[in-house]
């Protein structure tokens, strides 16, 4: 059962993380974008997420846990899943690497400008 609360707690965290993340692209998209796509294919991702997160969960657990979490979730093929589990979430880390460098740089642009611009002042 302790294992079962750490295990929550955290799935917990890894939400959190995702949804600092998250928000900091949605800062970044926000203004050439309307607000309810963004919002739209935020509330989609954070789906995805949570179901990905409970179907590794589910797959840690022991067998008497597992089969009231496969009960909730009803029919999902949790083998092909499992099977893409480590292709998705390499391609979904590499995607996550590029946007955190694409902002990163785009970042040290805009310190580029202002640094310009307080040299031409």
């Amino acid at each position: 059962m302790v294992s079962f609360l750490l295990v929550g707690i955290l799935v917990f965290n890894s939400v959190r993380g995702f949804l600092i993340t998250i928000g900091k692209i949605f800062h970044q998209v926000s203004t050439s974008i309307s607000s309810n796509s963004v919002v739209l294919l935020l509330g989609q991702t954070m789906g995805m997420y949570f179901i990905s997160s409970v179907l590794l969960m589910r797959m840690m657990l022991p067998p008497e846990y597992r089969e009231t979490i496969t009960m909730v979730l009803g029919d999902i093929q949790f083998n092909y899943y499992h099977r893409w589990f480590d292709r998705i979430f390499l391609s979904s880390a590499l995607i996550n690497l590029l946007v955190i460098f694409m902002l990163d740089q785009q970042k040290k642009n805009r310190n580029d400008i202002y640094t310009l611009q307080d040299k031409m002042a």
